[in-house]
């Protein structure tokens, strides 16, 4: 039973891939993946949750941006060890910082990946 739910565009190819690969690494199904350009189910407005990543642990509260990375991370065995180094607070504060950046730059990595290698 998965102990983990991670929301995600799948219209976003970075996304679309990232996920693919995390898929793979979680052997012990943990995660339960919910595709929201297919109507999965939204804990928060659908703009809200495509805005930034957002997951949630069982019965945990909703994380976003690099805690909820770190979740997903911990939840995946080969990459839980990351996942328990990120909740070192400082570590943390400077994963989110990246991940602030990212978003900035993000729409224009999306086109760049749609134009390289784009979807089937």
């Amino acid at each position: 039973m998965p102990t983990l739910t991670v929301w995600y565009d799948g219209d976003c190819p970075l996304c679309v891939r990232e996920i693919a690969l995390i898929r793979r690494l979680d052997w012990q199904k943990d995660i339960l993946f919910e595709n929201l350009s297919l109507g999965g189910s939204c804990p928060l407005d659908r703009e809200t949750l495509l805005a930034r990543f957002h997951a949630q642990e069982a019965d945990g509260p909703l994380l976003s941006g690099a805690e909820a990375f770190a979740a997903m991370w911990r939840a995946t065995p080969l990459l839980r060890p990351l996942g328990l180094v990120a909740k070192w607070p400082p570590i943390l504060w400077s994963l989110e910082r990246l991940y602030r950046l990212f978003l900035r730059i993000r729409p224009w990595l999306q086109g760049l990946v749609r134009r390289m290698a784009p979807l089937p």
